[in-house]
């Protein structure tokens, strides 16, 4: 059996993700979408997320490119002197290497936004992290850990079918490593996902070339849709409307209906 997770990350990040979110749902072939909870939308966010019962809503852990749930002066070796997270992720990965004190902001912030994610009072369905900043050891482990707590039904571990190049394979292996944690901690991942090569550029026909991949097993398709390309907050260079464009094309949802795919959240396919 084929099970397809088509998802959409960055939900309450703007109003345009929302928007985007809430239309490809309902008019496509949208099926779950990883929450920011402190995104500027995110009350916009989890108000459409109530009207859309079927919609499976993760957490999408922001540990980069971002702000922290908790106060900056709580978790100060996370955050620079904005009082957002720093963007050099080798940087910032190497200090919760080697400094304990980081290891123990970084397990607050993620229980912090955990407990943010579940005062929305939505059944939490998955979790991930912006960037996939979740596949570094100390991340995935805390991740995973507060996930079992909390209930997620899976997580992401950014595995893509072909041939990784260069750094991408250091990228896999503690992908990799990220999937047997889980596996031991009693959370699904998906057996492939796709998105990743393409993050951003996801438009109608890469959509189509990507769901020409999907086989036996849980499959996971991922995008980045927007209402619009230039909303406050966007990555330069994404095509944010063409993602959103290919989740309502007829031709994407007929690919996948001659696929034999069964759409759905993860909640729906995993412990059956």
């Amino acid at each position: 059996m084929i099970d397809l997770v088509v998802t959409a990350d960055d939900f309450g990040a703007d109003e345009a993700v929302n928007e985007a979110v809430e239309r490809a749902h309902c008019d496509g072939v949208l099926t779950a979408a990883s929450l920011m909870v402190t995104g500027k939308a995110v009350d916009d966010a989890v108000a459409r997320a109530r009207r859309l019962p079927r919609l499976g809503v993760g957490l999408h852990l922001v540990l980069v490119e971002g702000r922290p749930a908790l106060p900056a002066s709580q978790v100060p070796d996370l955050v620079d002197d904005t009082g957002h997270f720093r963007t050099n992720m080798a940087l910032a990965g190497l200090r919760l290497a080697v400094s304990p004190a980081a290891r123990r902001q970084l397990a607050a912030e993620i229980e912090a936004q955990f407990a943010a994610f579940a005062a929305t009072g939505l059944k939490l369905d998955h979790v991930n992290a912006h960037k996939h900043f979740h596949v570094h050891p100390v991340i995935g482990r805390l991740a995973i850990d507060t996930a079992r707590r909390h209930g997620a039904q899976a997580i992401r571990t950014p595995i893509e079918p072909g041939s990784p190049r260069g750094s991408a394979r250091l990228a896999i292996a503690f992908a990799r490593r990220l999937r047997a944690r889980a596996a031991r901690a009693g959370i699904a991942s998906p057996d492939c996902v796709f998105g990743l090569a393409d993050s951003g550029r996801m438009d109608t026909a890469r959509t189509l070339e990507a769901l020409a991949g999907v086989s036996e097993g849980l499959n996971e398709l991922y995008l980045h849709p927007a209402a619009r390309d230039d909303w406050p907050g966007h990555a330069p260079g994404y095509r944010y409307r063409a993602e959103f464009e290919a989740l309502v094309a007829p031709a994407v949802r007929e690919k996948i209906a001659t696929s034999g795919a069964r759409l759905g959240s993860f909640a729906d396919f995993v412990g059956r």
